[in-house]
């Protein structure tokens, strides 16, 4: 459940700035920018200043510590994981405030001109994962040695598999293997009974992206991917919704088991890459930095984030009306504690 994670409130900063800092997802980050820019025009505030470092990247500097030289936020295309609270509660971020805000999918996305994909998530493994079964069908790992789509399933185009995505740090790149890599996997037997026998082994196996030059890490710079594969015949390109929805007019979504990406399939969470977008908020900097509240008041406000806000055009897909009033409500009991 996402809620302030801790009970222990850190000491009032010393200093002062005059700016909110949020840093993560490079998913998460243009409808953060929109709204900073918002902000800047429309209120006696500076501009929040907006990085994208990734999710990983973004939630290890939040949880540097507390202090006008640390982030107020962190943008997340994944949900905070056990070890990264610990280390913020490690070094004195021990109040926190999750919020869901939004839904996105995950897209593999090839050039108008290029070939149309309709993968599995068998599929998806096969082509990505770095260990692969036999082909002979001996159930045993290989290095991966499918170098075409056609290769991988008959039905499939035969171009090379040339793949532009994410990093490590990034939560895209996490999702893809947790809903992706992972379940297709699955779709072996034998692994996956491995999954219940050695889940350490399984995920070590299925989890793992190839680095033989199929796969290219691009860094958080989700717009040179879709460049990239704009200027192709034959890349795919990985990254959110909301960049493929900005360029429509030059790309193509691969379809995910029979279903495309699409405002209503992943809405529905029909889509099998969907997946929930998240901000996390340092409590203790909630009087401390100017602009902090209205910065997220405006980002959770029905006017940017509702069903018809402003970052619906964006490409953000909405959470439901309920979580929407409560995340408000969850901003407006913050900054009350804090008064």
């Amino acid at each position: 459940m996402l809620c302030a994670l801790a009970l222990i409130t850190a000491a009032p900063m010393a200093g002062a700035r005059d700016q909110v800092l949020a840093v993560g997802s490079s998913t998460v980050y243009p409808f953060a920018t929109v709204v900073a820019e918002h902000i800047g025009k429309t209120t006696d505030f500076k501009t929040p200043q907006v990085e994208a470092w990734g999710s990983g990247g973004g939630i290890k500097f939040f949880c540097r510590g507390v202090g006008v030289g640390e982030a107020d936020i962190a943008l997340a295309s994944r949900e905070m994981v056990a070890s990264e609270l610990q280390q913020c509660q490690e070094n004195g971020v021990s109040d926190i405030l999750g919020l869901r805000f939004g839904w996105d999918g995950i897209i593999l996305a090839t050039a108008g001109k290029g070939p149309h994909l309709r993968l599995t998530l068998k599929d998806l493994f096969l082509a990505l994962g770095r260990r692969i079964p036999d082909p002979n069908g001996e159930e045993q790992l290989v290095p991966n040695p499918y170098k075409s789509w056609k290769e991988t399933n008959p039905t499939l185009p035969d171009v090379p598999i040339q793949v532009y995505g994410p990093p490590v740090t990034s939560g895209t790149r996490d999702v893809l293997v947790e809903r992706g890599l992972i379940r297709g996997c699955k779709s072996f037997d034998w692994l996956s009974a491995l999954s219940q026998s050695d889940p350490e082994r399984f995920r070590q196996v299925c989890g793992a992206i190839r680095e033989d030059g199929a796969y290219t890490s691009t860094g958080e710079n989700d717009n040179l991917i879709v460049r990239k594969v704009g200027e192709s015949d034959q890349a795919v390109g990985i990254f959110g919704f909301s960049y493929y929805d900005q360029n429509r007019d030059k790309l193509q979504a691969s379809e995910i088991e029979g279903i495309e990406p699409t405002f209503d399939t992943i809405y529905s969470r029909d889509y099998p890459l969907a997946r929930p977008l998240y901000i996390y908020v340092k409590a203790a900097h909630a009087d401390s930095i100017p602009g902090l509240e209205p910065f997220l008041s405006e980002l959770m406000d029905e006017r940017a984030s509702g069903e018809e806000g402003y970052l619906i055009d964006r490409g953000l897909i909405p959470v439901p009306a309920p979580e929407r009033k409560a995340n408000a409500e969850k901003i407006r009991e913050l900054v009350e504690k804090r008064q």
